[in-house]
């Protein structure tokens, strides 16, 4: 629908509820998938990221029955995380109807999981997610496991190795600007665009149309935002939106 990919990212615990965090923290319930699904395709958007933020936590796979039941929904193209550990888990998800694989934390507790997938399922299918924080030096760090265990390991540097795996996609996501709407973390987002040649999401922060413009001129390919999209108003009213036909003639201008 229009030329530049603004994606808003719905988070869900348990599969059943739809929430929200501040950076990786204290998700708060914003209503039924479903609902934000069908407002979406009121609203023509072009894409949609749907994860499940409890799945590795709780040690247990993708839920298939209400994967499907999001995917009969979604009248765009879907990108699936949470879970994923396996090429099984990632071909039982490709039945429900699901377009895209994210990938987080077996990337790295899976070392071959990438290329496998890739070489299975085509890089076009299949996103790297990796999620960033800052240490106390401010140095970033790859962290996994819905973002409580850093792997010591620079993004840029992972971003390649994933890259040149076969990920088709990098989805960047910063941790510490996560549910704040105070704007992407765009030294990050610049890094990482210039040290890979596959498209990069940029993740973490938006909170107004000028954030994605900047995400942009950055390097980015795609911006993705949650809170932007779910909630309104300095008392972050729970309500489903989008960006307006206005906002994104501001960004593509």
């Amino acid at each position: 629908m229009f030329e530049k990919r603004i994606i808003p990212v719905l988070l869900c615990d348990k599969m059943d509820s739809l929430v929200k965090t501040i950076k990786f923290k204290d998700p708060v319930y914003v209503g039924d998938p479903n609902n934000a699904v069908k407002i979406f395709n009121d609203k023509e958007v072009d894409e949609l990221i749907f994860l499940d933020i409890s799945a590795t936590r709780e040690k247990r796979g993708p839920n298939l029955a209400y994967i499907e039941e999001i995917a009969s929904e979604c009248f765009m193209p879907l990108c699936y995380g949470g879970g994923i550990r396996t090429l099984e888990d990632i071909s039982n998800v490709i039945k429900t109807g699901v377009e895209k694989i994210a990938i987080n934390t077996a990337t790295y507790t899976e070392p071959d999981l990438i290329r496998k997938a890739a070489d299975k399922f085509g890089s076009s299918t299949i996103v790297a997610s990796i999620d960033v924080k800052k240490d106390l030096f401010g140095s970033y760090h790859v962290h996994i496991e819905a973002g409580k265990k850093s792997i010591k390991i620079n993004p840029v540097t992972y971003a390649q190795k994933l890259a040149q795996e076969g990920a088709g996609e990098i989805l960047i996501n910063a941790i510490d600007r996560d549910g704040t709407m105070a704007g992407f973390d765009l030294k990050l987002i610049e890094s990482v665009c210039h040290a890979v040649d596959v498209p990069v999401i940029a993740c973490g922060g938006a909170g107004k149309a000028a954030d994605f413009k900047q995400a942009f001129e950055k390097g980015a390919s795609a911006a993705a935002a949650g809170a932007m999209f779910v909630f309104t108003g300095k008392h972050r009213a729970v309500l489903i939106n989008y960006l307006s036909k206005q906002d994104f003639a501001y960004i593509n201008d």
